[in-house]
């Protein structure tokens, strides 16, 4: 056996191409590494990505709606004019264009490769739900009787948005969080596919992608271990997106 320094997903563990037996779980690949490892690890870097490219779309699109929503006026026009134009280009389109752009680039010094440009990419382009969301939520709260009574104490209107409004509609934050998950992992699982992806760790694109040639020599082995890992991964999250939504939510709450 040998090992690639601490990479335990690169240990050979078999001959190539073995089949799923008791020793091995769901078989190995052309190098004789475990694909059930492969898999386990694929899901830690789509994990990764969904949640660094939720935080980057929430923290963008949040004090954009937001602002946009209690200023209203000409601050309201540019931030309405700039998601509208985001959301007119197709989505897929989008995020490969900026996973093109942002790879082997520099930001502050840290070259940006492989999953960290995946998850700016995806963070960057995804913000546009989030935005308006909480655009016509703070619309909705800006008028009512705990932000007339701040305003009467002489409060900031940051102090506003920040302590009074954007508390009372942070729920629909962690519901869209929790649903938009789903989502960011799929986008990652299609980059990885298409090569933009992680180059030196396994992923669930990546695997699927090298499945493909492998499926003609009678190997299903390492195809059915991917996308059987994110249909679990994706109903998991799914049912637990709309538990928290019926939880968080007061108009779906049963009385």
């Amino acid at each position: 056996e040998w090992r690639i320094g601490p990479r335990l997903w690169a240990e050979q563990v078999g001959q190539s191409y073995e089949p799923p037996s008791s020793t091995n779980i769901l078989g190995t690949d052309i190098f004789g590494q475990s694909v059930l490892r492969k898999t386990l690890y694929g899901a830690k870097i789509s994990i990764t990505v969904a949640l660094c490219a939720s935080l980057v779309s929430i923290a963008i699109g949040v004090p954009l709606g937001a602002v946009g929503g209690y200023f209203r006026g000409f601050v309201d026009e540019i931030i309405v004019w700039s998601y509208s134009t985001l959301s007119s280009i197709p989505y897929i389109l989008l995020i490969l264009a900026f996973a093109v752009v942002l790879r082997d680039k520099s930001l502050f010094g840290h070259k940006l490769t492989g999953i960290t440009a995946v998850y700016l990419a995806i963070g960057l382009t995804s913000w546009v739900g989030i935005c308006r969301l909480i655009r016509g939520e703070v619309i909705k709260h800006k008028d009512r009787e705990y932000v007339l009574a701040a305003m009467s104490y002489g409060c900031s209107r940051r102090r506003i948005i920040f302590k009074h409004l954007l508390p009372n509609v942070f729920h629909l934050v962690i519901i869209d969080f929790s649903l938009r998950f789903v989502a960011f992992i799929h986008a990652e699982v299609i980059l990885s596919f298409l090569g933009l992806g992680e180059a030196d760790r396994p992923s669930w694109g990546a695997m699927i992608n090298d499945a493909r040639i492998e499926l003609s020599r009678g190997v299903w082995w390492q195809m059915v271990a991917a996308t059987a890992a994110i249909f679990v991964l994706s109903l998991a999250l799914n049912i637990f997106g709309d538990a928290l939504r019926d939880s968080l939510d007061p108009k779906l709450r049963i009385q």
